[in-house]
């Protein structure tokens, strides 16, 4: 991977995780218990349940790729950053400014 792009592809991580670390503390605060003495109903209490349950999924899911993102950029300088874990080919490079926290190429993440 060239330079100017390795430059480019680090802003781009580090833009990601300031949203997504906004992004978590925001659905941390909607994934807050809803306190019983509230009184919003029965039907409206479920379907705040249910809403807390689908945040809760993309709370884990933000968190996980936050992570992968933070690894990411740890990794950038390494030699080996973009090159897939599996093969040891170069992972092509649009695919990293897509989804920079990518470790295998398009092939091996097939299987």
């Amino acid at each position: 991977m060239a330079i100017e792009n390795k430059k480019e592809l680090k802003d781009k991580i580090i833009a990601t995780i300031e949203t997504l670390k906004v992004k978590i503390e925001e659905l941390k605060e909607v994934t807050k218990p809803i306190a019983p003495e509230n009184a919003i109903g029965r039907i409206s209490r479920m379907d705040a349940i249910n809403n807390r349950s689908v945040n809760e999924a993309s709370l884990r899911v933000a968190e996980e790729k936050l992570k992968k993102l933070e690894r990411a950029l740890l990794k950038i300088d390494e030699p080996n950053f973009g090159i897939c874990i599996r093969c040891n080919k170069p992972i092509p490079e649009g695919r990293l400014l897509i989804m920079p926290e990518s470790i295998t190429c398009v092939n091996c993440a097939q299987y």
